[in-house]
């Protein structure tokens, strides 16, 4: 049975003057699911989601939360961790915390008792006092993402997530992030970080210029901008391999491997098949594993917006 959509975004636009921010935007965000939200700076990623947190509103167009029309009452089951990071430098980290959890409808001690546990699930229950302009931009953008979930949202809106963040905690808010989704939340992602996109996302969309030039399943978006390019690992002679075919490929690259195995990266012209090159190599060298490349979302991504 497939999923429902949490949220659905219809025949959005907006303008600041002259300046078109978001034209006919059409989007459905799958239940449960983690869902890329791409583009350039300045494309109107921002514009779409202080639209979904009715922070400002359309100028035509409608959007949906469980089939819905957006009201304010909304605003309970959404978590939004903004780019532009919105913690009070004087405060002290567990009474802003306790703070910002009961405006999204959380009483005192059940507030205090989710910021309790989250401080300790991150291993920083001694920030409890710290205030935050003594916190590096890491520890900060650590206490603003239990900020955004404290209250369990349905919807989670995170915007640029990752940064300030070392590897070590990059890796942290991805589990989280994963641990969300399996307790039911629908994450809707926005980031620049394409290796973080391919490894956690379910769907994307890509929002250039205004318009969304491209969305769907990571793997199908994937598969449609396939080129033609193979890896193909042997075990032989490399000026054999390489002059074994002529024309109808070009050698992207050429190396060996410690245990003395060659691989030979390559791209196939439109007249000439796999199958066909490797005929023509079978009989110089041996030949050990071919396979073939798949673009990464890096590759689609630059693909789509700079042909756009």
């Amino acid at each position: 049975m497939p999923r429902k959509n949490i949220i659905q975004i219809e025949d959005i636009h907006k303008s600041y003057g002259n300046y078109k921010a978001l034209e006919n935007i059409n989007i459905k965000v799958k239940k449960g699911s983690i869902f890329g939200l791409l583009g350039p700076n300045g494309a109107g990623k921002t514009s779409l989601i202080r639209i979904i947190n009715q922070i400002i509103t359309p100028d035509r167009g409608i959007i949906k939360i469980n089939g819905d029309i957006l009201e304010k009452k909304h605003v309970y089951q959404i978590g939004y961790l903004p780019e532009e990071r919105g913690l009070y430098k004087k405060m002290k980290v567990g009474e802003q915390a306790i703070y910002l959890a009961q405006l999204k409808g959380l009483n005192k001690m059940e507030a205090k008792k989710r910021v309790k546990f989250w401080l300790e699930k991150f291993n920083i229950e001694n920030w409890w006092n710290k205030k935050i302009e003594d916190l590096s931009k890491g520890m900060a953008q650590k206490v603003q993402f239990i900020t955004t979930i404290l209250h369990e949202p349905e919807l989670l809106i995170l915007d640029e997530p990752f940064s300030g963040l070392d590897p070590t905690n990059s890796e942290l808010i991805k589990k989280e992030i994963l641990d969300l989704k399996k307790a039911k939340s629908t994450i809707i992602l926005s980031t620049h970080n394409m290796n973080s996109v391919e490894e956690i996302c379910d769907e994307a969309a890509i929002i250039n210029k205004s318009k969304k030039i491209l969305d769907g399943k990571i793997d199908e978006l994937k598969n449609e901008y396939s080129t033609n390019r193979w890896k193909i690992c042997y075990v032989g002679n490399k000026m054999s391999f390489t002059n074994a075919v002529w024309g109808g490929w070009k050698l992207e690259s050429h190396y060996s491997l410690d245990n003395g195995t060659h691989v030979a990266e390559i791209e196939l012209m439109e007249q000439l098949k796999i199958s066909d090159f490797v005929k023509g190599i079978v009989g110089h060298v041996e030949i050990q594993e071919v396979i073939k490349k798949t673009p990464s979302m890096q590759d689609v991504f630059l693909n789509v917006v700079n042909n756009e």
